[in-house]
């Protein structure tokens, strides 16, 4: 499955869901809160901005934001939005696209990093990073902590979401380091589902670090979520932050 595939017109229409999942306000707004922090009043940069979900309310907290997306469905959903019209967006792979200017805040959120799916191009999302910010710079990462503790011997499957009406599921592939994650939704009476599929290569932490090492950035602070929750040993995702010497 091509990125390009997987991110179609239909993707783009179901991507929104407002006031809930990734768009609930109690995951947004310390999203969107801390970003504005990061960004100390400098200009941002959102790989992988897609619908906009976090540029445009963070557009509307007075930073200067612009945005690099591989799917054209995306960005135009992102247009039909209020504030999405201002937003200046570069059309591209995020390990590859460039963007005019120099930026305080580059970030990539929501586990979108695993859309790439070989390590050299993770690694050269780092050195894009990298390359479009100023001295002292900082590059946020939001990333998923693989599960696999949760694979017993010969099991190659784990539902990590389930609630009315949906169940997600992630299938590993623990030789190359890939996983596909499958969304199950059912309709109303859940006699019939519609699957939506995206696929995925899954990093380690210490490997995320190895990869800025790689781009001259070095770990500045990581935590379990936006609010600052500590890291642990049973987190389940990560926020990490990134910095370039000054």
């Amino acid at each position: 499955m091509l990125q390009e595939e997987v991110w179609d017109a239909d993707a783009a229409q179901r991507y929104d869901t407002p006031g809930s999942g990734m768009f609930a306000p109690e995951v947004l707004d310390p999203t969107v809160g801390r970003l504005a922090e990061l960004a100390g009043g400098g200009r941002a940069l959102e790989f992988a901005i897609g619908t906009g979900r976090v540029a445009i309310p963070l557009a509307g907290r007075g930073v200067p934001v612009s945005g690099v997306e591989l799917s054209e469905p995306m960005i135009a959903r992102l247009r039909e939005k209020a504030g999405g019209q201002a937003i200046p967006v570069t059309a591209g792979d995020m390990s590859s696209a460039r963007v005019e200017g120099r930026f305080s805040l580059v970030y990539l959120v929501y586990n979108t990093i695993a859309n790439l799916l070989s390590q050299p191009e993770q690694v050269a999302c780092f050195r894009n990073a990298a390359r479009h910010l100023g001295p002292g710079g900082c590059f946020v990462i939001e990333l998923w902590v693989p599960e696999l503790r949760k694979l017993p011997p010969g099991t190659e499957a784990t539902v990590w979401h389930q609630e009315p009406g949906y169940i997600g599921l992630d299938t590993y592939d623990v030789l190359h380091q890939r996983v596909v994650s499958h969304h199950f939704r059912f309709g109303d009476g859940g006699t019939r589902a519609e699957v939506f599929r995206t696929p995925h290569r899954y990093i380690w932490p210490a490997e995320l670090d190895l990869m800025a090492q790689l781009a001259g950035f070095t770990l500045e602070s990581r935590h379990a979520d936006w609010s600052g929750a500590p890291f642990t040993a049973t987190s389940r995702s990560h926020v990490s932050v990134y910095r370039l010497p000054v």
